[in-house]
This record gives structure tokens, sequence and C-alpha cells, in this order.
């Protein structure tokens, strides 16, 4: 997986846009995501079902890997069983 890749959810309509790669798998609502979308959806494992949101970034903890939601959808992202949290915003600088 490489910056600009845009990987697609077996589960539901999220997709998401490679900010920031590491080489491991990125799974939506339990499954495994991939660049093209399968012809049959899997059900989403109720476990990873908090959703997504449009134009939200996703991180893993040690800051890895970045995710950019550019399609919402039902399932959770996560890696190796380890759901992804919200980027915080950055604060803006104090204008006295």
């Amino acid at each position: 997986m490489k910056a600009g890749t845009k990987l697609k959810s077996a589960v539901c309509d999220t997709e998401v846009m490679v900010i920031r790669a590491a080489n491991t798998v990125v799974d939506c609502g339990g499954v495994p995501m991939a660049e093209e979308r399968p012809a049959e959806r899997k059900p989403v494992n109720p476990a990873f079902a908090e959703g997504t949101k449009i134009g939200k970034r996703y991180v893993d903890d040690a800051g890895t890997i970045e995710l950019l939601c550019v399609k919402p959808g039902q399932g959770s992202l996560s890696i190796a069983g380890v759901a992804l949290k919200l980027k915080d915003a950055k604060p803006l600088p104090a204008s006295d």
C-alpha cells in the first residue's frame, strides 16, 4: 500500500484515500479493504460497526498510517483487530 491509493470496503460504502502508508492491511467492518470493490458484499462485523465520517482522517496509535475518508459507510476502520482513531485537529495559534 502506498500514499495516494484509494481503498474500498467489502462490507459497506466506505472509501478511503491513503495519506501515510505502512506495509499493512486495513480492515473496514472487520473485512480487509481492497482497491476494487467485490461483486458481493460481506456482512459487517458488529464489533467494527461504528461507521466512518466523510472528510475525517483516521490514524493508528503509532502514527504510521493515516487514511482520509472520501465516502462514509457503516463499517469502522481497523488494523489487525485494533480500531483506528480520529485524528485530532491541530490547535490554532493564539491571537493576542
